[in-house]
């Protein structure tokens, strides 16, 4: 899903129901299986919710950047209920995914209205549910945000880095991989994870020249500007020196890998939604799996270097801004059909050994401005950071 103005406002947003078109992907074997050795209630009764408890008040110098206030400030020590690190554990939340898929609020550039502030209380929240997240880009200094939020709240957390290119202007790239390769400057790559260049680019490359095959002689024009890109991030990384190899990869539509990128890349992670496919929440989380180990995961073996492979984005939207596409045929966006989706997919996948992101950590106002239907509606909490009437399993 688009993660910035900048591309989409040239491009629109492409069309997801095509990466999921094959009829074959609609087995439920997976869950099946999974339901039958351990069968969990599909209904939660939906109540009302008790509002997060309040976040302790974070105390951040005014008028100094991240970068420069980094090393008086991690070091403070502070053991006052100001400290990022002394915070009230929500009960509700339980650290059962994998991952969740984050982008900071006011990360859209140009405008840029992101803060420290807002930063570390979701990272707060976020460690209570997981110990990794995978950011889309690095605009509007988010990079640096997310690492000084780690640091300053001490908690167990391991971030895969983005950076968001698009086709037509190699000034996106660029700028993004001078802000990652500041923020690795600054705070090192403790908590690093990788480093994922290009979200959809194969998609979207493919959309804006007529193109609808990865592979074709269209998709190998673009995916030559994405290993530029790849090869460059790579160069980059290993001139810091950083005492660790970074893995470097791309996340894009499911069935839209290349093969050449793949093999240029550590690791794929694919962009698999059931809603987008027009399947029935019944039917989603193993749709999603199947999709997954065939469409990714037996091909990237197939290859030489053996690319690792991730779930970028999965879930269901709790809500639709208009009539017309609150439902995508079979089932509808609704809160507790998200709930259907996390007990089926969460769990299932972590015993199967899957790794995924859940999509997403909030809804982000800004797509339901700017694009309507469902996708602003994607999270786990609303806008406003307030869980959703949802229960997080126990894993």
């Amino acid at each position: 899903m688009p993660l910035n103005n900048t591309y989409n406002q040239a491009q629109g947003y492409s069309n997801m129901e095509t990466p999921y078109s094959n009829p074959a992907y609609s087995s439920s074997q997976w869950l099946e299986k999974e339901q039958s050795r351990n069968r969990r209630s599909k209904w939660i009764i939906i109540g009302s919710v008790v509002a997060l408890l309040g976040l302790v008040a974070i105390g951040v110098g005014v008028g100094v950047t991240v970068a420069k206030n980094h090393k008086s400030s991690s070091k403070s020590g502070s053991s006052s209920s100001n400290d990022p690190s002394n915070f009230a554990l929500d009960t509700r939340l339980k650290k059962s995914f994998y991952g969740i898929a984050y982008t900071p609020y006011g990360s859209q550039y140009p405008e840029c209205g992101n803060s420290l502030d807002d930063v570390i209380t979701d990272i707060q929240l976020l460690s209570q549910l997981t110990d990794q997240i995978r950011l889309y880009g690095a605009d509007c200094n988010q990079t640096a945000l997310v690492l000084e939020a780690i640091e300053r709240t001490k908690v167990n957390m391991t971030v895969w880095l983005g950076n968001y290119p698009i086709p037509t202007d190699p000034a996106p790239y660029e700028r993004q991989r001078d802000a990652i390769i500041d923020a690795l400057k600054t705070y090192g790559a403790d908590h690093v994870a990788g480093i994922t260049v290009g979200n959809e680019f194969m998609l979207n490359y493919l959309n804006a020249n007529g193109g609808t095959v990865a592979d074709s002689d269209i998709g190998k024009v673009g995916a030559q500007l994405l290993i530029s890109n790849i090869t460059d991030t790579r160069n980059a990384v290993a001139a810091l020196n950083l005492g660790k190899t970074l893995p470097i990869g791309t996340a894009d539509a499911g069935s839209f890998f290349n093969t050449e990128v793949l093999e240029a890349v550590d690791y794929g992670m694919s962009n698999i939604h059931a809603w987008f496919a027009n399947v029935s929440i019944d039917q989603a989380a193993g749709w999603v799996n199947d999709f997954f180990q065939t469409n990714n995961v037996q091909p990237a073996a197939q290859l030489s270097n053996h690319p690792d492979f991730f779930i970028a984005e999965t879930g269901w939207p709790t809500a639709s801004k208009d009539v017309g596409n609150e439902s995508n045929g079979p089932s509808v966006a609704s809160e507790a059909n998200l709930q259907i989706f996390i007990n089926d997919f969460v769990c299932n996948a972590n015993k199967n050994g899957t790794k995924y992101f859940f999509f997403e950590y909030f809804d982000e106002t800004w797509k339901d401005a700017q694009f309507g239907g469902v996708e602003g509606h994607w999270g786990l909490f609303y806008s406003n950071r307030t869980l959703k009437n949802i229960e997080i399993p126990t894993c």
